[in-house]
């Protein structure tokens, strides 16, 4: 058998000399017809065999022609001597397969079915890296972009709760601001607050705590509460204009600013709160859209989203000037004040 024939057949795919629907030949006739075809008298094809039939049993002999050793004079008036023995011996049954220990060689289990069938070793699988026609491709990517539309990911921000918006917020990379972030400072405290204190960036242990207003301006901030008779997570609930700390705490980008108010305006939005009180200069300029100073918008009443806003001075500015720190209380006395006309209460009512 040629190598191009073996690697056929390991692949199953050399052909079967076999003609449908008759029996195969066993090994006996086979050894017999390529005797005589040796001997110069091959055996007449029978009378209901096409020519193409007995084209294919050609290599079947030959390969056997092949592979037999000559045999001697000796030993052929031997065989010819016990020739009429086998020929006594009951003839085999047509469908009868031979056992493939018989001879010490393995014989090929041929069925007529067997031509009806995939063979059993028949593998394709070195066609699925094919890339697939158009339609089918298109129809293969179908459930996956359904599904893909189905997701929270791709639900507007204005339709996610505060678990997947949270989520959402962890996963960000709408700027760039995400490639220098350890986490993303997404807001703490009551999220039915009455009370919401928005913040500008947040800085080196904001991002690496992953909670705002941490340090020495969080235990500032806490101290500023608790004088209203608030706490960070009793009726006040406390976000960032930015979720991700700037490099170097500088000051954000206008277009990192847009891409981040969506999950703030969000966040205003599931918590409903009475009032915001605006937490330094870039967070009064992000919510009140004004170029105007603090100083400028401190004493007096904004409006963000229809809610009441109150601008005062950064925790982390008051630990740097002392002095402002009665301007600061005086910010605060004026959001209790108005916190109380919104129909505040002293402690955490349903909504």
């Amino acid at each position: 058998m040629a190598l191009h024939e073996s690697v056929l057949e390991e692949f199953g795919l050399a052909p079967l000399w076999v003609r449908r629907g008759m029996a195969p030949v066993t090994l006996a006739e086979a050894v017999e017809l390529a005797s005589d075809v040796q001997a110069g008298n091959p055996q007449p094809a029978p009378d209901n065999a096409a020519p193409n039939s007995a084209r294919r049993e050609e290599p079947v002999a030959a390969d056997l022609r092949v592979a037999a050793p000559q045999a001697s004079p000796a030993a052929r008036e031997q065989r010819d001597d016990q020739q009429p023995t086998a020929q006594q011996a009951p003839a085999r049954e047509p469908n009868e397969r031979r056992s493939p220990t018989q001879h010490g060689e393995p014989g090929r289990q041929t069925s007529p079915s067997s031509f009806s069938e995939t063979p059993p070793d028949d593998d394709f699988a070195w066609f699925d890296d094919l890339p697939a026609p158009e339609p089918a491709r298109q129809a293969a990517h179908a459930p996956v972009e359904e599904a893909r539309r189905e997701t929270p990911d791709a639900l507007p921000i204005q339709m996610l709760d505060w678990d997947a918006l949270s989520d959402r917020v962890a996963g960000c990379e709408r700027c760039r601001l995400c490639e220098k972030r350890t986490n993303t400072v997404f807001g703490v405290g009551d999220r039915n607050a009455d009370w919401m204190l928005i913040g500008e960036a947040p800085g080196e242990n904001e991002d690496r705590q992953g909670e705002p207003f941490v340090g020495q301006a969080g235990k500032l901030l806490d101290n500023m509460l608790r004088s209203l008779t608030l706490a960070r997570d009793t009726n006040v609930y406390i976000a960032n204009v930015i979720k991700c700390r700037p490099p170097g705490n500088r000051n954000p980008e206008p277009d990192e600013v847009a891409r981040c108010e969506p999950y703030l305006q969000r966040q205003v939005e599931l918590v409903k709160p009475k009032l915001i009180v605006a937490l330094g200069r870039f967070a009064a300029q992000s919510l009140l859209k004004t170029d105007a100073s603090i100083s400028s918008l401190r004493g007096r009443v904004h409006e963000y989203e229809g809610v009441p806003v109150i601008v005062t001075y950064h925790p982390a500015y008051l630990l740097r000037s002392l002095p402002d720190k009665a301007k600061a209380w005086a910010d605060l006395c004026l959001a209790r004040d108005t916190w109380r006309k919104a129909g505040g209460a002293a402690s955490n009512e349903a909504k």
